[in-house]
């Protein structure tokens, strides 16, 4: 017995509708899930991360970016009621170089501390998911800054955003997602060049944008002291944090004066204790750096003291500055001389010249070492020594007479300071010398300009 035909149309069109749900559900499903991107669930593995930091899935959040680390974090809130660092993304890609956006165009990611509310997420972005940073806000504005459309996205590719992978976005997309269905009305997105330490700003310390970079610091200095994201006002064309106006009335205006303010006693405390010892720990970095600087630059121009004595045109080696050469000692007449002196038996004739000093000799035959007066000196700070003329005994044969006096030979050679004196004249000084202080004072010149321009935030937000 046949069915009836309506049973028969009705479970043909139950079919249908069948197939087209589970083709509709293939439509959505990608290597990273199934169903609608933006409504895909935390996974396991976080889930059990904020459990182990007693987190809810539903508890506010905070992002911070690096870009130079390029590291985007996500912070959130515990049941202490500060917050904790949930999970770290290694940055895909993002345009430009270290220092803010300022002008649409330029390719450059933003910097700054920016505002993210439900409106700014989108679910159907072509780059997977994203939300939209709100560059320019009312810092960026003040200075006449311009741009759209910066967003933090997947498919790591940027031109001015910030790129994630697909997989990184849709579990930041979510968390987000999570805290906003738990209350959060907005989080707060903090995008800094750099971690403000101090080996950092002392690195990036000649950089023209550190007058607003150590502007940003004040805020990260904040969040690292409380660990709760910082009250965010701009006024004067500055930042503000955690700013409690005297009279509540009295808003803050980006372009206007700052109203009458103060924070907290054990913040401010805090937060200046933090800052003090980060700017001495940074003046002395970037003395050191500048003291490495223009070492470096020493060495390769060939401008140091050793250079000079170790290179061509050594004054060390060269006879001493007023010193007269007689007449034959010149190339072979140094050897000429010598043999007149240190042959037995032989008696150099009135006027002839005077052997050169041999400081080396004499130092071995006096005290049995091998080192060199002048080089020693360089280290160990002994006088060079006088040199006699005449061979050691030790050199000598027993029946070799010792020189006549005659009125041209050399009176008995002093002894300390006069005989090195004299036997070697003054030890010349290179010129690099005097330069080399001059550069110190210029470097310590640089440092404290340097150090200075950090509190010189301009109102033009360079």
């Amino acid at each position: 017995m046949r069915a009836p035909r309506s049973r028969v149309t009705t479970a043909l069109r139950g079919a249908v509708i069948a197939v087209g749900l589970i083709a509709l559900a293939g439509c959505q499903a990608d290597e990273l899930g199934y169903g609608p991107k933006a409504e895909r669930p935390l996974s396991h593995a976080i889930k059990a991360e904020m459990a182990a930091k007693k987190m809810k899935p539903s508890d506010p959040i905070l992002v911070r970016l690096f870009k130079e680390e390029s590291k985007l974090e996500v912070w959130k809130r515990t049941s202490t009621g500060r917050y904790a660092l949930l999970q770290d993304y290694d940055i895909c890609k993002w345009s430009g170089k270290l220092g803010p956006k300022k002008k649409e165009g330029d390719r450059q990611a933003p910097e700054g501390f920016y505002t993210i509310r439900p409106a700014q997420m989108n679910p159907n972005s072509s780059y997977h998911l994203s939300f939209n940073t709100g560059f320019p806000n009312a810092f960026d504005r003040a200075h006449g800054r311009t741009g759209s459309n910066l967003m933090v996205h997947g498919a790591c590719s940027s031109r001015g955003c910030y790129a994630m992978t697909d997989e990184q976005i849709q579990e930041i997309y979510a968390l987000a997602r999570e805290a906003f269905k738990g209350g959060q009305r907005d989080f707060q997105f903090e995008a800094f060049p750099f971690r403000m330490t101090a080996e950092n700003m002392a690195r990036h310390a000649d950089d023209e944008n550190m007058p607003f970079w150590r502007m940003l610091k004040t805020g990260y200095d904040h969040f690292e002291v409380t660990h709760v994201p910082p009250k965010v006002d701009v006024c004067d064309k500055r930042y503000v944090f955690d700013a409690q106006p005297e009279n509540a009335n009295s808003p803050f205006i980006a372009t206007a004066a700052c109203p009458v303010y103060e924070v907290p006693e054990p913040l401010r405390l805090a937060v200046a204790a933090k800052e003090k010892a980060d700017d001495e720990k940074t003046a002395m970095i970037v003395a050191k750096l500048e003291r490495e600087r223009e070492r470096e630059k020493a060495w390769k121009n060939g401008d140091t003291a050793i250079a000079k004595l170790f290179g061509p045109g050594n004054e060390a080696s060269e006879t001493p500055r007023g010193a007269s050469v007689p007449a034959g000692v010149a190339n072979g007449g140094q050897a000429s001389a010598l043999a007149a002196y240190s042959t037995p038996g032989a008696t150099p004739a009135p006027g002839a010249p005077v052997p050169p000093a041999n400081p080396e000799r004499d130092e071995v035959a006096s005290t049995g070492s091998t080192k060199s007066g002048f080089f020693s000196s360089l280290f160990t700070g002994e006088e060079r020594r006088p040199v006699s003329p005449v061979a050691p005994a030790s050199e000598r044969p027993a029946n070799a007479p010792l020189p006549a006096q005659s009125a041209t030979l050399p009176a008995a050679p002093a002894t300390g300071q006069a005989a090195a004196a004299e036997a070697t004249g003054p030890i010349p000084v290179p010129k690099e010398t005097a330069a080399g202080e001059e550069k110190k004072e210029g470097t310590g010149s640089k440092v404290s300009k340097m150090v200075s321009r950090w509190f010189s935030f301009g109102k033009d937000g360079n």
